[in-house]
């Protein structure tokens, strides 16, 4: 007697404490969630700064067709002959008495601080740097496309989250119910008891039946609590934030499309279907920049030197221009197996573009299935629940009447609880469902009606 008391006044202490915070609680719907994610998430961030990488290598590759601009200062001293001869001519510095053997062959020491600027300009480089460029920017597609992937994963995982605080929340409020209910069976049985109808095993079973219960709600509690941090976790926010779900827990609307229109869908707009496409196009690129290395390329260089003896006097300057054209007749081969890598790859982006394909339609029918399944369900557990509480309140009515045992009225006492579980499982799941079949049709976004 004494430990049932114990076990059911822990319950109530531990409601009321869990439920103190609710005092200070936010409002937060299913929407406001998915919103807060996309913005807070650390995976959200994670897909944007790789974007942003995926921009600069863009910018990277483009800068092959603008001019390098450098500068360069130098200083250094010898007596080498031929330094010494080369440097006063730049210099402007040289006179007749520089043409004297013994100074030509043991010259003095001298100094030679050079500045430099130089420009470099490709003319023609076989479309070299226009297919970087172009691979560059189907990379970045492929980069988006993983974006979306990643928006994609964090709005599913907020459904779930947010639709398990939902069920644990509703899950708090069954138990609730049900020690409620248990408490009035015990007060029947004292009274059926006390009119000498039954004895005292009956009120000791209904007791222990209370004590169970009870039980059951301190775990609904904790599993409420831990579901509302685990949604915090999943918007991005400090574990021990408080936010109040408004969205009740309740079927999602489904799209009146056919299951071949689903996987259409997943074939044309999901992340990884593009991605596959993208990827053909990546190797048609890398295919092209392997096969530009052939041909011969023209650049442009341009040179403004300054030559001194002394850091700002005694030199002169000079300048210099001209065309460059470079042509690899042979490296061993590696351009031409580079190209054939390139082949080989585009066979693997084909075979892959297949694979995921078909991947997409296998996920999008399951998803599909697993939704019908969920629908049938919710119908069957809503019709159970009301059977199950027109069958309690008759056993309840016989029982105080003294016309049925205790046992039958534990039995539906515990039957209503769990068609009452089910239910609340079975809307859960078809709200979960929901959002994976429009995630594998790739439609789920901010916006969807879930």
């Amino acid at each position: 007697m004494i430990q049932i008391r114990r076990s059911f006044v822990r319950g109530l202490v531990c409601l009321i404490v869990l439920s103190l915070p609710l005092l200070a609680q936010t409002p937060l719907s299913l929407k406001d969630a998915i919103a807060m994610a996309l913005e807070k998430h650390p995976s959200v961030e994670v897909a944007k700064a790789s974007e942003q990488e995926a921009q600069m290598r863009i910018q990277q590759a483009r800068s092959g067709y603008l001019p390098k601009l450098n500068y360069q200062e130098s200083w250094a001293r010898s007596n080498n002959p031929v330094f010494v001869f080369s440097s006063l001519l730049t210099q402007h510095q040289f006179t007749m008495a520089n043409f004297d053997i013994a100074a030509l062959n043991r010259p003095d020491f001298i100094n030679n601080f050079q500045s430099l600027v130089t420009v470099d300009q490709a003319i023609f480089d076989a479309g070299q740097t226009k297919h970087s460029q172009q691979s560059a920017k189907v990379a970045g597609k492929m980069v988006s496309e993983e974006r979306r992937r990643t928006d994609m994963d964090v709005i599913l995982n907020v459904v779930r989250v947010y639709s398990g605080v939902l069920l644990a929340k509703e899950g708090v409020l069954v138990a609730e119910e049900s020690v409620k209910s248990a408490q009035a069976d015990l007060e029947r049985a004292q009274a059926v008891r006390s009119a000498g109808m039954s004895t005292d095993a009956d009120v000791l079973s209904i007791k222990v039946h209370l004590a169970a219960v009870a039980e059951q709600r301190i775990r609904a509690v904790n599993d409420y609590a831990v579901a509302k941090a685990a949604l915090n976790e999943a918007l991005g926010v400090p574990l021990d934030s408080q936010f109040d779900t408004s969205t009740p827990l309740a079927a999602s609307p489904v799209p009146a499309t056919v299951v071949e229109e689903f996987e259409k869908q997943g074939v044309d707009l999901r992340p990884e279907a593009r991605q596959a496409t993208l990827a053909g196009d990546l190797v048609q690129e890398q295919k092209s920049l392997a096969k530009a290395a052939f041909y011969p390329q023209v650049f442009f260089r341009g040179a403004f030197e300054a030559d001194r003896q002394q850091f700002i006097n005694k030199g002169g300057a000079n300048w210099l221009a001209g065309l460059t054209m470079r042509w690899n007749l042979y490296n061993g081969s590696a351009d031409k197996y580079r190209v054939e890598e390139a082949v080989a790859a585009e066979r693997r982006a084909r075979a892959q573009k297949q694979r995921a394909e078909s991947g997409i339609r296998l996920q999008v029918r399951k998803a599909y299935l697993d939704l019908n399944s969920a629908r049938e369900r919710m119908d069957v557990t809503r019709a159970a629940v009301a059977m199950a509480e027109e069958g309690h309140r008759i056993i309840q009515n016989r029982y105080q009447s003294g016309l049925t045992t205790v046992t039958e009225l534990l039995r539906s006492e515990t039957a209503l609880l769990a068609a009452r579980v089910r239910n609340l499982a079975a809307i859960h799941d078809q709200r979960i469902a929901t959002a994976v079949l429009l995630q594998a049709a790739g439609t789920l976004s901010k916006d969807s009606e879930l």
